[in-house]
């Protein structure tokens, strides 16, 4: 193992989860992140494009809410807007109830099945169930004066939050907050009562910058390399994702004498953990009409877990790259192929037809559903073994010089 890269992935793990604060889209924290990458790069001698992203930054402030003079605990819901609700609480556990419930200026607590996986954001383009869709009409066309959402677990769509919020959405106008499921029976029995709401929540008005770095001539075929740079407002995002840009920072310099037949583009997308994706459709205009010269996607997301193997998962890749990847991973210990799985900047590609492999770490692949840590403040730097950081950054950068032979 590379001591030098081990000892740089270490500072680089520690700035990106220590030093530059949350990395959440449009948080001073983000921009120090991407600050941080585009001066490590362009030390290697990578061209950089910087784009900048208008966003929301999001400040929750605090939740009151009582019945009765009972108290209840409960949160804001990322990106809603604040109140001072004063209603009639009324309920609604799926969407034909919804449907047929009087809400408007009432407070709305949704539970059970309308509640057992978040909604998508409206405009969110890339998944968006035809009931997620029809929920948030339904609560656009109603009005509700607020909704209350209770909510359990749901680890593969939500992370390893308890509660999770049902509504993370900076385009709906409607004040929501959010509360455990336990805490949404013991409300539940004061429906028809008066409650009062308040919330201090605020939107602001933000700038993020999405970064690509590359090497090659731009009318070569590509290879892209990515890795989300944001994280979650709340959680150090260890492995969600500093890992995966840790990684690309070591391309950087591994790759740094790069003279092959492709262009190279190291990735850092910034909006994977955010509603609105900013980043990912700053790419995606960017690159409309150019997606048939990329050859290949290789997307980091949650690498670096200390537990089990580090897991590269294909995804319609052709045989000549397979090879070349299957060979590279035989020859180390602790590397595998893994399943597929459709969380990740990897979709992107994939929808666009483009072939792609997704590197993640087994233990995620296999504990989606049931996993704790990713969004919580348990996705710490001590979870990480950094030797699989370097060891991965390591392959790539083999992989991608064997492929030139392609």
């Amino acid at each position: 193992m590379n001591k030098t890269l081990t000892l740089k992935a270490s500072r680089y793990l520690n700035t990106l989860c220590n030093e530059t604060g949350n990395r959440s889209v449009g948080s001073s924290g983000n921009i120090k992140a991407t600050e941080f990458f585009e001066k490590i790069v362009s030390q290697s001698g990578w061209s950089i494009e910087k784009d900048r992203l208008d966003v929301m930054d999001w400040l929750p402030g605090s939740v009151s809410l009582t019945v009765n003079g009972k108290n209840f605990t409960a949160q804001a819901s990322p990106y809603s807007k604040g109140c001072s609700v004063e209603a009639v609480l009324v309920s609604a556990s799926d969407i034909d109830e919804l449907e047929a419930a009087d809400i408007e200026s009432k407070a709305l607590l949704l539970y059970g099945d309308i509640a057992k996986e978040q909604l998508m954001p409206k405009n969110f383009v890339f998944y968006n169930p035809e009931s997620h869709r029809r929920v948030i009409a339904l609560l656009e066309k109603k009005n509700p004066a607020a909704i209350i959402c209770a909510t359990g677990r749901n680890s593969s769509l939500a992370g390893g939050a308890y509660p999770f919020p049902l509504i993370e959405d900076g385009d709906f106008n409607i004040p929501s907050i959010y509360m455990t499921d336990i805490e949404g029976d013991q409300l539940l029995k004061f429906r028809g009562e008066t409650i009062k709401l308040q919330s201090t929540a605020v939107r602001v008005d933000s700038k993020a910058y999405n970064l690509t770095a590359s090497k090659g001539d731009a009318g070569l075929n590509r290879i892209i390399i990515s890795a989300h740079i944001d994280a979650k407002k709340g959680t150090p995002g260890a492995i969600d994702n500093a890992t995966g840009v840790i990684i690309l920072l070591l391309l950087s310099e591994l790759l740094s004498d790069y003279a092959g037949e492709y262009r190279i583009e190291l990735t850092p997308f910034n909006g994977e953990d955010y509603y609105g994706v900013p980043g990912q459709m700053d790419f995606i205009r960017k690159n409309e009409g150019r997606f048939g010269d990329i050859l290949l996607n290789i997307n980091i997301d949650g690498a670096g877990y200390y537990e089990g193997d580090t897991a590269f998962s294909f995804y319609g890749i052709p045989e000549s790259f397979r090879k070349i990847v299957i060979d590279e991973i035989n020859k180390h210990a602790g590397v595998s192929e893994g399943p597929q799985w459709p969380q990740g900047d990897h979709s992107i590609f994939i929808q666009y037809g483009v072939p792609a492999i997704a590197v993640s770490s087994m233990w995620f692949t296999d504990n989606m559903e049931i996993q704790d840590i990713t969004h919580t403040e348990k996705d710490r730097p001590e979870i990480v073994d950094i030797n699989k950081t370097v060891k991965t950054a390591e392959i790539l950068t083999e992989i991608i010089k064997k492929s030139s032979s392609i």
